[in-house]
């Protein structure tokens, strides 16, 4: 064998070793557990022979681990470009160490120089504990990538394993998590909590996908196994453009643009104290099959997703009627205006559907702050310069219709369906307020309650009064409301606006 043979031999024998991780066994444990292994997961995440590994053989000195215990590179997801990093469980259980932070933050330096999306794909025990401050300052240097990242490249956690400590505040500051069954992210550990408090907890209860997804609101979206997590993440990521100076990307729409569903003109009903169901809207208008709900077992009340409009990708913000008369609570607001600065910061246009009596009443609300919460919603659109149309489906009422995306924060274009109730409260309340004097003197008020209730909604809580002095821009038939959405994107592709040069504005987070 020659010298050149004998290197490239050498080269190959290294590699293979690579592939090996932490031993067969601890790779058969992995496996047995229902997990694939961090390479796998790559295999399984990128288009086939795309990945290119970074920082292979990297590793401490004095060490026997090439790599350490995590595999990062960057390839092709539907044919663009991310970069990536995957923690390996089989070795050292994954722990993050400073030299898998140095390589976890070269990759993310790399992918906001290139302006590329980045995905991590978890599954650490937490810090390496026998390394001390290093370990710590290795996740201080990840979290301030994190933070120079945000806004500027889309960040995608996905966790496939444990997360815990203050491991927890990456995922938390990047852009969607999604969780597998059976892992977990948390701060402080079963044990800890029974010390502190006497109180027993399980791993599920404590930090479970289901707990983040429908209770703290950690987590978008939660899967069965690991193979839907990453048919999701390349799904999620075929609405994302690639950083913030590029739209979103389009595709070939095979959705006819003037379609009509005439099922629209009958779906809100003409009785105000009736349900319905806002996502069967947002099916009948948007493309087929595009809708991508996003944290939707968590406030329910609102929805917010992902959807293409004649190829065109777009934010969607609702109500929800069937679920609490789709009333605006703390846990909603914080849900909406997280989405709508999202959209905002990667050019996403914003379609909104209103149908909201207004905020949560109640002295929990208001112990919560729920002004405080509600006002990030006023924030958020009002700082949002993208596209910003909405559709008001029926109830509007004060606090909440001005909130959601109403001329008066400079939407662009604003319909309204002829079941429309704009005004500062539901009619019934209103005549309890105005009237209530003048009812209680009458020994049979119930029909003229009911007189004046109709006679407000009459004169007040209808589409015509707004529009009459230009707060709404038109009142449309329902079913019109697909290629009137298409015309209203199409005016404002190229919506220019600048705003007030500041460092940033002060949220009321």
């Amino acid at each position: 064998m020659n010298t050149h043979e004998a290197l490239l031999a050498e080269l190959q024998a290294q590699r293979g070793k690579l592939k090996q991780g932490g031993g067969a066994e601890r790779i058969a444990a992995q496996h047995a557990k229902g997990k694939y292994t961090a390479r796998e997961r790559i295999t399984r995440l990128v288009d086939e022979g795309s990945f290119q590994e970074v920082d292979a053989f990297m590793m401490q000195q004095g060490s026997q681990m090439p790599g350490d215990a995590v595999v990062t590179g960057f390839g092709k997801v539907n044919g663009r470009i991310v970069a990536l990093y995957a923690q390996d469980f089989t070795i050292l259980g994954g722990s993050f160490s400073e030299i898998q932070g140095a390589k976890v933050a070269k990759i993310m330096d790399l992918a906001l120089q290139s302006g590329v999306p980045v995905i991590g794909l978890n599954d650490s025990v937490g810090a390496r504990i026998q390394e001390g401050i290093h370990s710590l300052g290795a996740y201080a240097e990840l979290f301030w990538r994190n933070t120079q990242a945000s806004g500027v490249i889309p960040q995608i956690s996905v966790m496939l394993g444990p997360c815990a400590g203050g491991s927890v505040y990456s995922p938390a500051l990047t852009d969607f998590v999604i969780m597998t069954q059976g892992s977990h992210m948390f701060i402080t550990g079963p044990e800890v909590i029974k010390a502190v408090t006497h109180e027993e907890v399980d791993l599920e209860t404590l930090g479970g996908s289901d707990v983040h997804t429908s209770v703290s609101g950690v987590a978008h979206f939660a899967t069965a196994n690991e193979d839907e997590a990453l048919t999701l993440t390349r799904k999620l990521l075929s609405y994302l453009p690639s950083n913030h100076a590029e739209p979103p990307p389009a595709v070939k729409p095979t959705d006819d643009p003037w379609r009509m569903d005439a099922a629209l003109n009958s779906i809100v009903p003409t009785d105000p104290s009736m349900a319905y169901d806002m996502k069967q809207v947002i099916t009948h208008i948007f493309d087929e099959d595009s809708f991508l709900e996003i944290q939707a077992a968590y406030a329910p009340n609102a929805i917010i997703g992902l959807a293409r409009l004649h190829g065109q990708v777009v934010g969607i913000v609702a109500q929800q009627p069937d679920v609490l008369a789709g009333v605006i609570d703390i846990n909603a607001s914080d849900k909406i205006a997280r989405f709508v600065r999202f959209c905002d910061a990667f050019n996403i246009p914003l379609v909104t559907f209103v149908d909201s009596p207004g905020f949560m009443p109640g002295l929990a609300q208001e112990y919560g702050g729920i002004i405080r919460h509600g006002a990030k919603i006023v924030y958020a659109y009002a700082e949002a310069t993208v596209p910003k149309i909405s559709v008001v489906t029926r109830k509007a009422y004060g606090g909440a219709y001005i909130v959601m995306s109403s001329k008066y924060i400079r939407t662009d274009l604003v319909f309204a369906w002829p079941t429309a109730e704009i005004a500062v409260m539901g009619a019934e309340g209103a005549v309890n307020v105005l009237y209530r004097k003048q009812l209680q003197r009458l020994e049979d008020p119930q029909a003229e309650q009911e007189r004046l209730v109709a006679e407000y909604r009459q004169k007040f809580a209808t589409p015509y009064v707004p529009a009459a002095h230009g707060y709404v821009d038109d009142i449309v038939v329902p079913a019109e409301t697909r290629p009137r959405l298409i015309a209203a994107l199409e005016l404002l592709r190229n919506k220019r606006v600048s705003s007030p040069a500041k460092k940033h504005g002060i949220m009321p987070v």
